[in-house]
């Protein structure tokens, strides 16, 4: 008859904890590779891998040497160096100093010069004038002008960007909130228009040769730059030429900016207001001469002259 199997009186023993473990075990037990660590105890018994010979020795000590050779003669030019181009530096400064002061008193002398021609403009066209010298030298700016009158205010809208298209754009213009010299253009003559006697804008006096155009955004008059806003000053019955400017077709354009574009705009009437006499005249004339006066044809020809006055 067969026997059962003996019964074991003491069980397995319990697995380690680190059983899972054996992988990170094992690298923590050997951080360093053999071949590493074979590599390193040979170095060491070598000497540290410092040079053996005598040769190799003096190598590095002559590199050493020369290596402290050249920083101490680098150091040594840039120190000798120093004093020369801090010399150079104040002579250009000086040079800059001069020239500017050179270049400010050309202008100063410039401005007297084209202020002394303006005034024996002014006292020519007065005394060559006649009867009506007073009025040629209001409608031409020569001399300044008080009076009552209007003060119109054009400024972009709040927030204008560059760029877009729409119905104002003209000859490479983006249509933006932005002010147009075509704008102040038909403000101006408007203004004439409607009774104005003389005409400034942002204090540039205007006449009856001068040009309102435009370089990029920036408005010219007479080719000076303006920045807005824009503020225009003419002298006539306040009241009048408030209300008549507002009615023409120019004052609703006007209005049409502000409505369509945001163009801000406002206009009163003044008791009292000053423009400047204009920078400088350039006067046309034109004389009639008779031309055929032995045919009895009673045609003249006018001949155009240009004088200053």
């Amino acid at each position: 008859m067969s026997q059962p199997p003996p019964v074991r009186s003491t069980g397995s023993p319990p697995p380690r904890p680190d059983a899972s473990m054996s992988l990170l075990t094992n690298v923590m037990d050997h951080a360093l590779d053999d071949g590493y660590a074979e590599a390193s105890a040979r170095r060491a018994a070598e000497g540290g891998g410092l040079p053996r010979t005598l040769r190799a020795k003096l190598g590095l000590a002559a590199g050493l040497v020369l290596a402290a050779a050249i920083v101490t003669l680098g150091a040594a030019q840039a120190q000798v160096a120093a004093p020369v181009v801090a010399k150079e530096r104040e002579e250009l400064i000086d040079r800059i100093e001069s020239e500017t002061s050179a270049a400010d008193g050309l202008e100063e002398k410039i401005e007297a010069l084209r202020a002394e021609v303006g005034e024996r403009q002014r006292e020519a066209l007065q005394e060559h004038g006649g009867d009506q010298g007073e009025l040629v030298a209001l409608l031409s700016g020569a001399t300044e002008v008080r009076g009552p009158g209007v003060r119109l205010v054009v400024d972009d809208a709040k927030d204008t960007e560059q760029g877009g298209d729409g119905p104002r754009e003209s000859s490479g213009f983006s249509d933006t909130g932005r002010v147009r010299d075509r704008d102040m253009q038909r403000v101006v003559n408007g203004l004439w228009q409607s009774g104005a006697e003389a005409v400034a804008i942002n204090g540039q006096r205007l006449t009856a040769l001068s040009a309102i155009r435009a370089a990029g955004d920036a408005i010219l008059v007479d080719n000076k730059p303006l920045v807005p806003p824009y503020t225009v000053l003419a002298v006539g019955d306040g009241k009048k030429l408030s209300t008549a400017f507002q009615d023409s077709a120019d004052g609703q354009y006007l209005q049409a900016l502000q409505e369509n574009f945001g163009i801000r705009t406002s206009i009163s009437d003044q008791e009292q207001v000053r423009l400047p006499a204009a920078p400088s005249l350039i006067v046309r004339t034109a004389e009639p001469r008779t031309a055929g006066a032995g045919t009895g044809d009673g045609r003249g020809a006018a001949d155009t002259g240009k004088g200053t006055s």
